[in-house]
């Protein structure tokens, strides 16, 4: 089995398809919380169905090695946004 590979782009059509999931995902997230569902809530059924898809596409043990370097990827600031300033 193929080394599960998110963190990198193959190809350009791959970067423009990312943009484009993140829009739907971006959009679909802010008329949730229009709606009044929490933040966190949202959160953890993201990470749940991300973490399925994975399993589902991948088996469990790359989704589960993907998973485990997340945590350095998170103590890098990969995941944050920084705010702009004013």
């Amino acid at each position: 089995m193929a080394p599960l590979r998110i963190g990198k782009v193959a190809e350009p059509r791959s970067e423009d398809e990312r943009r484009a999931a993140f829009g739907y995902l971006n959009d679909a997230w802010e008329e949730a919380r229009l709606d009044g569902i929490d933040g966190d809530c949202l959160a953890q059924v993201a990470l749940f169905t991300a973490i399925n898809e994975l399993v589902s596409t991948y088996g469990e043990e790359a989704a589960a090695q993907y998973a485990e370097g997340l945590s350095e990827r998170i103590r890098r600031g990969e995941f944050t946004i920084a705010a702009n300033r004013q």
